[in-house]
């Protein structure tokens, strides 16, 4: 009988281009499957429902974390995010590919919950790139700025309890090296 996949993870500071390399391996590799995240917020112009997330009610995402429904959830901005955990099961026992996008805090959730799954850091090529990245966009103020500086520092300090790290130098390489990871079992 062959090995069912293991879930794996990706995370890494805000900024370093997670969704980027996600969307990019994604694209060259439709087969990998990312799961969708259930959140209480409202939905965005374009976003649809299952597709991007799914939209649940306050009561709703209270019910999914009491029945123990969820891999792991947080709250972010005053609304709740998290990955429901019978559609990553259901998916990794038909054999497929099943990639997670999400936080630190997340991450370590998923390692207690699941910890046969495979963490994958997602690192910039150096400090002053993150920083280049965080502040490039010129579109946030100081302070929230140094408010995701902070986060990043806290964020990259957390490296040595993931099971991996892939720099993320070329979006490319860096999707095809994450594809290699997901295809050993």
């Amino acid at each position: 009988m062959s090995e069912r996949p293991r879930l794996t993870v990706l995370s890494g500071p805000s900024g370093v281009g997670k969704s980027t390399v996600v969307a990019h391996m994604r694209k060259e590799h439709p087969e990998v499957w990312l799961s969708v995240s259930a959140t209480t917020r409202k939905p965005r112009p374009g976003e649809k429902h299952g597709v991007h997330y799914f939209f649940v009610t306050d009561e709703e995402m209270d019910k999914l974390i009491a029945n123990g429904e969820l891999l792991e959830w947080a709250e972010f901005a005053g609304n709740r995010y998290g990955t429901p955990r019978r559609a990553v099961l259901d998916r990794l026992e038909s054999g497929e590919l099943v990639l997670l996008e999400i936080d630190l805090q997340g991450a370590r959730l998923v390692r207690e919950s699941m910890p046969e799954a495979q963490l994958v850091f997602l690192a910039p090529p150096s400090w002053e790139e993150l920083v280049r990245r965080l502040t490039g966009r010129g579109t946030e103020a100081p302070e929230v700025i140094e408010r995701r500086l902070a986060a990043a520092k806290i964020e990259l300090a957390a490296e040595a309890e993931f099971d991996t790290t892939l720099v993320n130098t070329s979006v490319e390489d860096v999707a095809r090296e994450l594809l290699a990871l997901m295809r050993v079992v």
